[in-house]
């Protein structure tokens, strides 16, 4: 009988436990931080703290356990060396995440949403005083001296990634692992592509805050940015590529809208807040230079959705527009590419096949170059193929000087005979490669 007894007391101080559970310790290092994830069953209060000698970042939670084994570290993570944990206090949980060089910690705790439960989220930054990190954030510089050509720039930027993968197929792939293959795969293409040069925004399994993504971008002096999506919807007979840009009044739709939020709703994903404490400075900025950026913007989403039927139905004949916040760079032409639906099965099967990711980038790219031969960026070679005819000139005389056929100048111009006029602009087509 009194073991019984003994036995039902426990049974109740379980039941009766007030405590949180560290359910799962995750990273994702990234190229200038780490991400420490602690997956809670409720909240809990915490203190952080750095020491030296060696360097650690050590976290007591009060009225803690673990309930699952700690996981080792990334042996590729420059910051984090390894993870422990032990007991504290009786009833509290210390870890200790150990470094391999000073970081600067941020920590915060994020309430559960539709993919996650309480989390006490430990970004490990690198130190600004860190050489590599120094040589990472130093603005890119454009040489346009005279006779002096530049690459123009596309900033790829695979969208989602880390603890955020986006939408999910039946099959459990995840959207940030496939835009994440489009994006290598469209940087490739593009390296390839004479005067031209990728930056890729994200190049592997971590989370970039969506304004974190333009400011890479604009270090990088891009000349163009894209954003690569797979779509998801409530209803999924709904299929097809579409094409984004930026609305300043609104969703231009419904759907548009409801999909606008959902992907700006990453940010909270990640666990960075979307208020904008300099909005007052942004709106100038923005109605300053915005207007004409958007005019570029849509010319770009109109000739990449154009390419885009070429490798598949399209959602959408005409280029959507939404308040998706990755797209506000004030100065930088950008889109949102939806590459398909993941909730349709037929394009989920097609979007997991690295032979249609190979077919979507060179869509995309085709796309973007002739976005650039019609609107090249000056210093850059495709404003270089160009040429003011003068008197006297005819058009054998130019191919023979660019070394082009005639036939060729005549296409890329839609000359039909040999008539050409003095003061005129010719493009001069160059060798393409795939």
């Amino acid at each position: 009988m009194r073991l019984f007894v003994i036995g039902l007391g426990c049974l109740l101080a379980l039941s009766v436990r007030a405590g949180a559970d560290v359910e799962n310790i995750r990273t994702w290092p990234a190229p200038d931080h780490t991400r420490v994830v602690l997956d809670l069953d409720r909240p809990t209060e915490y203190a952080l703290f750095v020491l030296g000698g060696p360097d650690r970042v050590v976290v007591d939670l009060r009225d803690t356990r673990l309930v699952k084994r700690v996981p080792r570290a990334n042996p590729a993570d420059r910051l984090l060396a390894g993870i422990r944990a032990a007991p504290r206090k009786r009833t509290g949980l210390r870890v200790v995440l150990d470094l391999k060089q000073p970081v600067r910690p941020k920590s915060f705790l994020l309430k559960p949403n539709q993919k996650y439960g309480h989390r006490l989220v430990i970004d490990l930054h690198v130190k600004a005083s860190d050489p590599d990190t120094a040589a990472v954030r130093k603005p890119a510089r454009r040489d346009d001296s005279p006779g002096t050509l530049r690459d123009a720039v596309v900033a790829i930027d695979a969208g989602h990634g880390g603890e955020d993968p986006g939408a999910v197929t039946r099959s459990k792939v995840q959207e940030k692992d496939i835009v994440l293959a489009i994006a290598r795969e469209l940087a490739r293409r593009v390296g390839r592509v004479r005067g031209m040069k990728a930056v890729l925004i994200r190049d592997g399994d971590y989370y970039v805050g969506l304004r974190r993504r333009m400011e890479i971008a604009r270090r990088h002096d891009a000349d163009l940015f894209v954003s690569i999506h797979a779509d998801a919807f409530r209803d999924s007979r709904v299929s097809g590529s579409s094409v984004y840009i930026l609305s300043r009044r609104g969703a231009s739709s419904e759907a548009a809208r409801w999909l606008a939020e959902r992907e700006n709703a990453s940010d909270f994903v990640g666990g960075v807040s979307l208020d904008d404490k300099d909005g007052q400075l942004a709106s100038v900025l923005l109605d300053l230079s915005q207007t004409a950026t958007l005019v570029k913007s849509s010319e770009l989403g109109e000739r990449v959705l154009k390419t885009l039927g070429r490798a598949g139905k399209r959602h959408k004949r005409r280029v959507g527009r939404a308040g998706f916040l990755v797209l506000k760079s004030p100065d930088i032409p950008s889109i949102l590419v939806e590459t398909g639906f993941l909730t349709n099965p037929s394009d989920a099967k097609r979007l997991s096949n690295p032979k249609h990711q190979r077919t979507v980038a060179q869509a995309i790219l085709e796309g973007i170059r002739d976005y650039f031969d019609d609107n090249p960026p000056s210093g850059t070679l495709f404003a270089a193929q160009r040429h003011t005819i003068a008197r006297g000139e005819t058009l054998s005389h130019i191919a023979a000087r660019y070394r082009v056929s005639v036939k060729r100048l005549r296409a890329e111009n839609k000359i039909a005979g040999n008539m050409i006029r003095a003061g005129d602009v010719l493009r001069i087509p160059q060798r393409r490669s795939n």
